[in-house]
């Protein structure tokens, strides 16, 4: 039987249980700093509203922070995929697999915006 990779299982119900590290843990820092610029670019849409921007501007920056939102969730993805899926696909051509669908449900879901 192979070795699970607990940073590649889904979290559990128990918020009491212990994390391991994810597959993004080494950008971890550089994940947090994008999404705080973004939270920075949500606050300036926010203020643009506020002072009764042009609305061209304002979708300009909403543009811009779904772009920015979205480069983050491409990370995890590639994140994901060199480190759990590889694992997984590295112990079982069934582990690899399942965690190929897991990354194409994900795609599909993403894409559904």
């Amino acid at each position: 039987m192979s070795e699970v990779d607990h940073s590649c299982t889904p979290p559990t119900a128990n918020p009491a249980a212990t994390r391991a590290a994810r597959g993004y843990a080494s950008g971890k820092d550089d994940y947090l700093a994008r999404l705080r610029k973004v939270e920075g670019q949500v606050r300036g849409l926010q203020k643009m509203i506020e002072d009764d921007r042009w609305c061209p501007d304002v979708v300009t920056q909403v543009a811009s922070v779904n772009r920015a939102l979205q480069e983050v969730a491409v990370g995890l993805l590639n994140d994901h995929i060199r480190h759990c899926v590889v694992s997984a696909a590295s112990h079982s051509h069934t582990d690899g697999d399942a965690c190929l669908d897991e990354v194409a449900a994900t795609i599909r879901q993403v894409m559904k915006l």
